[in-house]
């Protein structure tokens, strides 16, 4: 990531001009922040009959395709819940440029690394079965997941580093070191997580990942493990970033990633790979 001068807003760069991936117009911190993106989008459903290897979901898609084809990502909920607990996060992110998969795992109890095989093959079903994969860029793939689904975000991007993005969110694993993964990761921790403690979840998942990887810790101020589960604009608009720069290679979004967010109401520890912050 190149280090945006803090407090000015970059305009787009040559490369970025001519870059084959950018949707959307040019991004502001209030279209981040919004509910709703630029894009129209519509919804299909998925049963369980239908999937293999994970439970089925729903696919938030843009309706027009006279941008091309989009980046697509599959999301996970955590232990005991399903996907209408990350209902509220997926048509967000499909709003801004994406084809989302909200998906339902094979059991409430599956573990991370189950978890991540499940957003694997939900990715695999949409680039090479679904009824949008026409859509879809099948080379600029991103998983993201809740808790026990944010483990096996981590699973996932340490098995396929193709993947051009990783999230967890509040993200809860065993294992605590990840210096395999070559995919760029946010990781998203809350500060009163009392189930996936900073201390020895998330931090630990992010300072481990190589010092050379873009990657970007975010702790949501006085929040619980159960933040992704409601609106929360935080979450949302770093994802959004993170997705735009890292799946659509839309160096637009670096300003509001790179030197990051002072700590303040809403977030309480940020750090970064940005050269210099």
């Amino acid at each position: 990531m190149t280090l945006a001068a803090a407090g000015v807003t970059l305009a787009p760069s040559a490369d970025a001009a001519v870059n084959p991936f950018e949707r959307g117009p040019a991004p502001t911190q209030s279209s981040i922040q919004a509910s709703r993106g630029s894009f129209a989008i519509s919804q299909t459903n998925v049963s369980s009959l239908a999937a293999r290897g994970f439970g089925g979901g729903d696919i938030y898609y843009p309706t027009s395709t006279s941008s091309g084809t989009f980046g697509a990502v599959a999301i996970a909920p955590g232990y005991t819940a399903g996907r209408s607990s990350m209902a509220w996060l997926a048509p967000r992110i499909a709003s801004q440029g994406f084809v989302v998969f909200n998906i339902d795992t094979l059991t409430r109890s599956d573990q991370p690394a189950s978890r991540g095989r499940q957003l694997l093959a939900a990715l695999d079903y949409l680039t090479g079965s679904s009824s949008v994969r026409g859509r879809i860029d099948a080379s600029r793939l991103a998983v993201m997941g809740h808790s026990m689904g944010g483990g096996g975000t981590l699973e996932a991007a340490k098995s396929r580093p193709a993947l051009q993005a990783a999230i967890p969110l509040t993200g809860w694993n065993l294992d605590k070191s990840w210096p395999e993964i070559a995919v760029p990761t946010l990781v998203v921790g809350a500060e009163n997580d009392s189930i996936a403690p900073v201390a020895s979840h998330s931090i630990p998942f992010f300072t481990s990942m190589p010092a050379s990887l873009d990657k970007a810790y975010l702790e949501l101020n006085g929040a619980s493990h159960f933040a992704p589960n409601s609106t929360n604009t935080t979450i949302s608009a770093f994802s959004v970033s993170w997705l735009k720069r890292f799946v659509d290679n839309d160096t637009r979004y670096e300003q509001f990633l790179c030197p990051g967010p002072s700590n303040g109401s809403a977030v309480s520890d940020y750090r970064d790979t940005c050269p210099n912050s």
